[in-house]
């Protein structure tokens, strides 16, 4: 496969279809240089073992653009055998993904799709006072999904937790706060979670990860009328803020973390991953007490900045596969599968096998 080529085969035809997606590296400050940008290859490689009939595989791909922080350069793929291999995207939370599909399983093969991505870190300007009028495409932000609701104890709860703040901002660090606070890194949850809002706060059960977490802080938010959503994505390199559990290089197979960002009046898209500080609580160097001076950094930084050693896939909710009989999922984090009508467990190793490779260009 040649890297930033898009490549198609098809089991009905011997021909091979290339089309070349290639966006400039043109990411330019006003001074000119292309300041903070990094750049990034991703290669996810999939397998899938003991297919059973008709087979269908879903892959996230990093967004083709995202504010002034995240560009794809390139993207490509190769499914040789496969009756379809195309990228779809879905109205709406901007998601887009390789499906691919065979007819039965004698043909289902060896799938690899690789990303060129540049990042460069985000830093909000809390203190700007120029505000400005929401626009009407932020009406999406404020809806609630099938795990986000946000009527009952949702509201309520916000509603306490900002009870004499005054503006956007103010009442979007209150729930920051708040969320970073009442929370817990759970260990024993499988994957990232899946951001059942409703059962946390009514169980009073308030572990979970980051998909739990910071899918709390966006439904807190939309409760409230503030615009709020998750970001789906992955961890490709090491932090350079000497968090040692904030980072990973090389097989990021099992780094895919979600983030969450807020819309305030005049300021935009504000970054923040309350997930991440709990994250450091229990992880850094075997554990921190919140007090920690690493801990409370961590903390500061993480309402209005992001560190952009991950990248976005979308950010989306409820989630219907394109193909799919079976109802729409709470995400697309992670690579998914059907066979025979059965949809595969994402985290289940052993039947599905994927690896997903980072390296820095």
């Amino acid at each position: 496969m040649k890297r930033r080529d898009f490549l198609v085969r098809s089991s009905s035809s011997a021909a091979l279809a290339a089309l070349s997606l290639r966006t400039p590296l043109a990411f330019a400050d006003e001074a000119g240089n292309a300041a903070g940008w990094r750049t990034f290859d991703v290669v996810t490689s999939v397998d899938l073992a003991g297919a059973e009939g008709p087979t269908q595989l879903w892959l996230p791909v990093p967004l083709a653009q995202a504010g002034d922080w995240q560009r794809r350069i390139s993207i490509g793929f190769d499914a040789p055998g496969a009756q379809s291999a195309r990228l779809v995207a879905l109205p709406g939370y901007g998601v887009e993904m390789l499906h691919v599909s065979w007819p039965d399983a004698q043909s289902v093969g060896h799938v690899e799709l690789s990303s060129r991505v540049a990042t460069r870190d985000r830093n909000a300007e809390l203190d700007s006072h120029d505000y400005a009028g929401r626009n009407a495409d932020l009406k999406t932000y404020l809806r609630p999904t099938a795990l986000l609701p946000t009527d009952g104890l949702v509201k309520v709860t916000a509603e306490r937790i900002v009870q004499g703040r005054r503006g956007d901002l103010d009442k979007a660090h209150a729930l920051y706060e708040w969320v970073v606070d009442n929370t817990y890194r759970d260990a024993q949850v499988r994957g990232c979670g899946v951001g059942d809002i409703n059962a946390m706060l009514a169980n009073g059960t308030m572990g979970g990860r980051c998909a739990d977490i910071n899918a709390l802080y966006v439904a807190l938010a939309r409760s409230i009328g503030i615009p709020a959503r998750d970001a789906y994505g992955v961890r490709v390199t090491t932090s350079k803020l000497g968090y040692n559990c904030l980072g990973k290089v090389g097989d990021i197979s099992k780094a895919q973390h979600c983030r969450a960002e807020f819309y305030a009046q005049g300021l935009g898209w504000i970054p923040v991953d309350p997930a991440d500080v709990r994250k450091v609580i229990l992880e850094e160097e075997g554990g921190m007490p919140m007090e920690n001076p690493k801990v409370q950094a961590a903390r500061k930084r993480l309402f209005g900045s992001w560190e952009m050693n991950w990248i976005a896939y979308n950010m989306g909710h409820d989630v219907a596969l394109p193909g799919s009989e079976k109802k729409p999922i709470p995400f697309l984090m992670y690579p998914q599968g059907e066979t025979n009508g059965a949809r595969l467990d994402s985290l289940d190793s052993g039947r599905f096998r994927y690896s997903i490779r980072s390296s820095e260009v």
